[in-house]
């Protein structure tokens, strides 16, 4: 089932009680996409008890105004922020939350100084992610929008034999792999498309280079597409040429603990224990020191959110919640990850 963005205000409107809030600003981009619908990335959210706005600049008013029709529009000229302190004044706000997880020091203390100059006798409350709370739980149609962007990704993969070339680079393949998602209906890149080949795929994050593909060695790719605002993540290791013994031992044990994870990970349980089955099998085949990083993470509007697979997670798994299960081994001379 679908949520509306009445719904979801409706959610946040709970919260912000909770939390004894009378306003609350949304600068964070996803938040803001979530909540009123507007992709423009830029501008602010501010809500109330009561009523909805949106503030951007002249390059985003016919976008607010088309994306999020249930918002007031507030139009900022020349950078100046008169919009707040206005609607503070008006709607009577005296506990105003802020993103405090998201915006720099640099802005809160323009904000603060912002209500300082106004006189307004505003409280700014810390609030880490109040619509993030809200975005764990998907609806049925973002777990659809998440699934077409996998299957773009999974589309990629299949295509891999007619993408590799003989001599091609990492930095070529990714571009080619970019070109073909893009092609097949993914908008931009939730994060930059990795091939890393040899001792490079060891890097989790490895930055591609201008060196050839070569037979006989790991090639680990690490990208994922976009569809509808949101992203999909997955990581794929191959061997071209011919498999030796050592690549088919750790992927075979890589596998194992996936699948283990896959089969036994519910609701209810925390994200540390989910990452535990997995972390589980990879230590026991003696490689426990070379998974250095969590097993997964949420995945939605962005490409890493909540909830958390770790092994300090204390994230309490449920249904409808999206998230990667992605363990890994990584030696000096390669790694295989899921």
């Amino acid at each position: 089932m679908s949520q509306s963005n009445g719904q979801r205000l409706a959610l946040l409107r709970k919260l912000m009680a909770e939390n004894e809030l009378d306003g609350l600003l949304v600068s964070k981009p996803e938040n803001q996409c979530y909540l009123s619908g507007f992709s423009g990335g830029e501008g602010h959210l501010f809500i109330t008890p009561t009523q909805s706005f949106i503030a951007v600049d002249f390059r985003y008013y016919e976008q607010a105004e088309n994306e999020s029709p249930d918002y007031t529009l507030c139009k900022v000229i020349n950078g100046r922020s008169l919009w707040l302190p206005e609607l503070l004044s008006s709607e009577s706000i005296r506990r105003l939350g802020f993103e405090s997880s998201f915006i720099t020091f640099e802005q809160y203390s323009k904000l603060k100084n912002t209500l300082s100059e106004s006189g307004l006798n505003v409280l700014l409350v810390e609030t880490a992610d109040l619509a993030g709370k809200l975005r764990k739980i998907k609806s049925e149609n973002e777990i659809d929008c998440i699934k077409q962007a996998s299957a773009i990704g999974d589309a990629a993969f299949s295509a891999l034999p007619s993408l590799l070339t003989p001599g091609m680079t990492e930095r070529e393949l990714a571009w080619e792999l970019e070109k073909f998602m893009k092609s097949h209906g993914s908008q931009s890149m939730p994060f930059e498309v990795i091939a890393a080949t040899g001792a490079n795929s060891a890097l989790p994050h490895a930055q591609t280079r201008p060196e050839a593909v070569a037979d006989g060695q790991p090639l680990l790719m690490d990208y994922g597409a976009k569809f509808s605002w949101y992203a999909s993540d997955m990581t794929r290791t191959v061997l071209p040429g011919k498999p030796n013994s050592q690549f088919k031992k750790i992927y075979d044990i890589v596998l194992a603990a996936q699948q283990k994870a896959i089969d036994q990970i519910h609701s209810g349980m925390t994200g540390q224990e989910a990452d535990a089955i997995a972390r589980e099998v990879i230590e026991k085949a003696g490689y426990g020191a070379n998974f250095g990083h969590s097993l997964g993470h949420g995945v939605g509007l962005e490409v890493h959110e909540e909830p958390h697979l770790s092994p300090r997670s204390t994230d309490i798994l449920e249904n409808g919640m999206v998230f990667s299960i992605e363990p890994g081994i990584y030696l000096r001379d390669g790694a295989v990850s899921a």
